[in-house]
């Protein structure tokens, strides 16, 4: 029985779990939107969330401590793998979302893939300007 237990195992070991959702974040930043499974979405979503919540919170408390910007920007680095997102996500995504409470994502299916009949999906940022 799994009462209790968090997290999606995704079938791999910890460290290649840890290192996937890291790196499927890190391009969900970078890109904006996604092509992935339905399960590898799910887990990485509220993942995704929690990121721009701690930059939303980062941005808000630039003027009152600038400590807790630094803060923030750290833990957010060492939840990804590019600093250069880590520009990004508190530049440009955050003050994007910052008047929106939550749900900064969303999941859009696609239909299976012809393969193995995995159920793809695409996850995309919401408010995202347009190519």
């Amino acid at each position: 029985m799994r009462h209790r237990v968090a997290g999606k195992r995704l079938n791999r070991s910890s460290g290649n779990r840890r290192a996937l959702r890291r790196n499927l974040v890190t391009e969900l930043i970078r890109h904006e939107r996604i092509r992935t499974t339905r399960a590898k979405a799910e887990a990485i979503r509220g993942q995704a969330e929690k990121l721009i919540t701690l930059a939303k919170r980062g941005i808000a408390a630039s003027e009152e401590e600038p400590s807790r910007v630094l803060s923030a920007r750290r833990l957010a680095a060492a939840r990804m793998n590019d600093p250069e997102m880590v520009r990004k996500l508190f530049d440009e995504i955050a003050p994007r979302f910052a008047t929106r409470p939550g749900g900064y994502t969303r999941m859009l299916k696609l239909g299976l893939r012809k393969g193995d009949a995995a159920e793809m999906v695409v996850l995309e940022l919401v408010d995202t300007p347009e190519a």
